[in-house]
């Protein structure tokens, strides 16, 4: 039995920040982090190299799982706002949300070894022009490290932690006992008690959170699912854009649903990238900061929020069949050029030979018309021709869709301003509590939920 005075499960960014918090401070307490993944030294995934096909169901995933969490290996992005990415700002309120998310920049500047420009929305004339266009561009800080230079970060992270917290990988946490004012984790590597435990699995540990949360009658509250496509195209056609501001969040309202169209996880001259979440195969994309690692596009998601009530509310599953359709119609990720889209017809081997945008990524030529729901399609092909008003040729026949691209979200779970939940030393925080949809939201309640924990 291994005792402590406290426990993280997930060692995302929100653990990860946790533990620096925790060094920082010199704290005297106890501190376990446990992840079902690897630890950072050894996160790489075959997915990585463009092909969907490299994906050889890797236990734990390494996209999804290990030191960092699923931001690891993702486009190192960091969006300073409380415009999107998460409400930690309802509980803590706007200035210490936003005092926070800057004291994670400034964490992982101190730990880059290369300058990095921090890109600004509100000195921007490409508001104005959005709105001239029934677009709306939301405001926001943004740090971009990329892929490569974000693990190295992280590594310097780990390497400062790892003789102030013990971490446990490749530990996965099951059943969760609560007994004598002490928490009681049962793991594949043995049982750990604590008598602060801290939920912090992420988006990948969803449905075990949930499980605990239930047995605890802890209330939860469903969330959104957002579902959509990855669109990629010439960097030229974005770049007046990206120059400026790096990452333009754009949200569009489509005429004939009313329904919410947003921009997200732009990458200026990146690479569209599949990941694989509990099996199933969806598409994403990411940026290198090495110039030799640059490709000729830029990518970027077009979501549509989905909330679903009564009869049916698992709005994670509804969006979990979607992604199912597309494995099987697709083996994997559909790609379709824009201008077969439109004119109702499946893209071919053939026709992909004609393509002027070439594809980062291997994806299975067809049609995401047989796949994503109409009320969906319909005002992704809306913001579409709307985004060409501010940026010509993003209409183009030759432009790339890849599908499905969805967003899973936590259920919102019930915590007070400490991120505590009604069971006495029981926390939730980062993207598992529902709270949060960001690196740097995430990263902000870890260094919270540290500072509270090290004062009791």
């Amino acid at each position: 039995m291994n005792n402590y005075d406290i426990i993280f499960v997930g060692s995302g960014a929100a653990g990860v920040f946790a533990a620096y918090e925790f060094t920082k401070l010199q704290t005297n307490k106890s501190v376990l982090v446990i992840d079902a993944g690897n630890d950072i030294y050894r996160r790489s995934c075959p997915i990585t190299a463009g092909k969907v096909e490299n994906c050889i169901g890797c236990k734990p995933c390494n996209i999804m799982q290990g030191f960092g969490g699923a931001g690891t290996l993702s486009d190192g992005k960091y969006n300073i706002t409380t415009e999107f990415g998460g409400d930690l700002h309802t509980i803590l309120g706007e200035k210490k949300a936003i005092d926070l998310m800057e004291y994670v920049d400034q964490v992982m500047v101190s730990f880059d070894q290369e300058e990095s420009k921090l890109y600004e929305t509100t000195s921007t004339n490409l508001k104005t022009l959005c709105l001239k266009n029934n677009l709306h561009l939301l405001d926001a800080k943004v740090r971009h490290f990329g892929t490569d230079r974000n693990q190295e970060i992280l590594k310097k992270i780990y390497a400062y932690t790892k003789d102030t917290v013990d971490y446990a990988f490749n530990t996965i946490a099951d059943q969760v006992d609560y007994e004598d004012g002490r928490y009681l984790v049962h793991t594949n590597k043995g049982n750990f008690t604590c008598k602060n435990l801290v939920l912090a699995s992420g988006r990948s540990g969803s449905k075990w959170m949930a499980k605990i949360f239930d047995k605890f009658s802890i209330e939860t509250k469903s969330n959104k699912v957002d579902i959509g496509v990855r669109v990629e195209l010439p960097a030229e056609v974005f770049k007046h854009l990206t120059d400026e501001v790096y990452e333009a969040k754009i949200v569009f309202k489509s005429d004939k649903y009313n329904d919410m169209v947003r921009t997200f996880c732009m990458n200026p001259y990146g690479n569209v990238v599949a990941e694989n979440t509990n099996g199933l195969i969806t598409v994403n994309g990411h940026a290198y900061a090495d110039k030799d690692k640059l490709s000729a596009n830029t990518n970027f998601a077009l979501l549509v929020s989905n909330t679903l009530t009564q009869p049916f509310k698992d709005s994670n599953e509804y969006g979990e069949s979607i992604a199912r359709l597309s494995n099987m119609l697709g083996g994997g990720v559909l790609m379709q050029r824009f201008g077969d889209l439109v004119k109702g017809r499946r893209s071919s081997e053939r026709r992909m030979k004609k393509c002027f945008t070439k594809p980062t990524l291997k994806a299975t030529p067809g049609d995401l018309s047989l796949v994503i729901p109409k009320r969906q399609l319909d005002s992704i092909i809306e913001m579409i021709y709307q985004l060409d008003k501010i940026a010509p040729g993003t209409a183009n026949e030759d432009t790339l869709l890849y599908g499905v691209e969805v967003k899973f979200y936590n259920s919102q779970v019930s915590i007070d301003q400490n991120f505590q939940t009604k069971m006495p030393g029981l926390y939730a925080i980062g993207d598992g509590s529902g709270l949060t949809h960001s690196l740097s939201q995430a990263s902000a309640s870890g260094i919270q939920v540290a500072r509270i924990l090290n004062d009791l």
